[in-house]
């Protein structure tokens, strides 16, 4: 499959940042990677390909050089979670003969693009085992839809296209069904025991994502176009998991994570903001039986790669993109910058990301946003924060950012791909 398909694919499988996960454990797997637990010992060897997955939504992936030292550390760093809604516990609500299901936001949810859609549910079930401390998890799937948020109708309300503020306690809980006396509470439970092939009494709590359940397909008169769900941050996804899997690096360590609760500000136990980066870094380092001022002084010469989505220029809101920094569709990924460090770049990132770029062949596009407007941060600044390493943010540039579809261009996603594995391949010479 090419960039397109297998992205598209991938949008399909990574309907909540637990399917993430596995998504990007099937792919790592398939490419010979080998799991490693936190609770055991790492005995690593060089020229070793190796994974870890972090309660349940963060999973790193590393490979080490034949002839890594310690002195060569290359990352990227994704997101796996997406904007949209969770279902709060006891979620069934009656409103007269109807089944509606309690939920909150998740991230910042462009409320109206979530209207008259086929939605469905996914994340991980807790249930009841003999040890107390360690419940067992299941990942779960509705796999068609089952939910829908009805919009209103115009005639009642005359005013819509005029502008109004959706209430999201009151007007955004999803349709499930017919209310009936078998849809009291305990409902959901029910649902997922039989999925899960448990009883509803063993089913301690749950994380669940009301995620979209639209197909994503290629848009445009020449198909230039890809429309699909959960493009942020999935094509960065992606890239960077393309990038681990292609590049070879004998001298070096190069890592690629992709980290949960970014779209919250990335400061949890399994987010950017924790420390969690270093703590595998470590890891890596007493399991190669290398220094811990081995690892101190790589990270002087270290480069992180933090990869997320930039808004392109929107052709009908012309007006709200930078004057002379607006990346377009199909015109190459695009370097973020911001001096506020929303974006973490430096000119000397920026020159090495150019200079591969160049030597490459790989088309690029320059990002800021409006000096009166803002746009949204990434985990750069909160990683590199964390480990101080030259970072800069890039990513394919998007129309309708954080609505529940969006829209990019097919040739940035090969754009951003080739980058990355460029990026976990060439040496330091070029």
């Amino acid at each position: 499959m090419n960039e397109i398909e297998r992205l598209l694919a991938l949008t399909e499988k990574a309907v909540s940042p637990f399917h993430t996960a596995e998504a990007v454990k099937e792919t790592l797997e398939e490419k010979g990677f080998a799991p490693l637990c936190w609770k055991e010992e790492w005995n690593l060897q060089k020229g070793g390909k190796y994974y870890i997955i972090h309660h349940g939504t963060t999973i790193f992936a590393f490979t080490i050089g034949e002839d890594f030292e310690g002195e060569s550390i290359r990352m990227a760093a994704a997101h796996g979670d997406f904007p949209g809604f969770r279902l709060k516990p006891s979620p069934e609500m009656k409103a007269e003969a109807y089944l509606k299901l309690n939920t909150e936001p998740y991230g910042g949810v462009n409320l109206a693009s979530w209207m008259d859609r086929p939605l469905s549910i996914a994340g991980r079930v807790a249930v009841k085992s003999e040890d107390v401390f360690h419940p067992d998890l299941y990942l779960v799937d509705f796999e068609k839809p089952v939910l829908t948020i009805p919009n209103i109708a115009i005639h009642l309300d005359r005013d819509m296209n005029k502008g109004r503020e959706l209430n999201r306690q009151t007007q955004m809980l999803p349709l499930a069904g017919m209310a009936g006396q078998e849809t009291t509470d305990g409902y959901m439970k029910k649902l997922l025991a039989d999925k899960l092939h448990v009883m509803p009494e063993d089913i301690l709590e749950y994380e669940l994502n009301i995620y979209n359940a639209d197909t994503g397909t290629c848009v445009g008169f020449d198909g230039e176009f890809v429309s699909a769900p959960r493009l942020d941050d999935l094509t960065s996804v992606q890239a960077i998991i393309d990038g681990i899997t292609k590049g070879v690096r004998r001298e070096g360590l190069n890592v690629s994570v992709v980290f949960d609760h970014e779209e919250i500000g990335s400061r949890t136990k399994q987010g950017a903001g924790s420390t969690l980066l270093m703590l595998v870094l470590e890891r890596i380092y007493e399991g190669l039986s290398i220094q811990r001022t081995k690892l101190l002084q790589g990270l002087s010469e270290g480069m992180l790669l933090s990869v997320d989505v930039a808004h392109g220029l929107h052709p009908n809101y012309q007006e709200k993109a930078d004057p002379t920094n607006h990346p377009v569709l199909n015109g190459g990924f695009c370097i973020k910058e911001s001096s506020s460090q929303s974006y973490a770049t430096d000119c000397e990132a920026v020159g090495i990301v150019q200079s591969i770029c160049d030597r490459e062949g790989i088309p690029y596009q320059k990002f800021a946003n409006r000096s009166d407007g803002t746009g949204g941060g990434t985990l750069g600044a909160i990683a590199s924060a964390m480990i101080p390493v030259k970072t800069v943010d890039i990513g394919v540039p998007l129309l309708a950012m954080h609505s529940s579809r969006e829209l990019m261009g097919r040739k940035d996603m090969e754009a951003l791909s080739a980058f990355s594995a460029a990026f976990f391949t060439m040496d330091q010479r070029g």
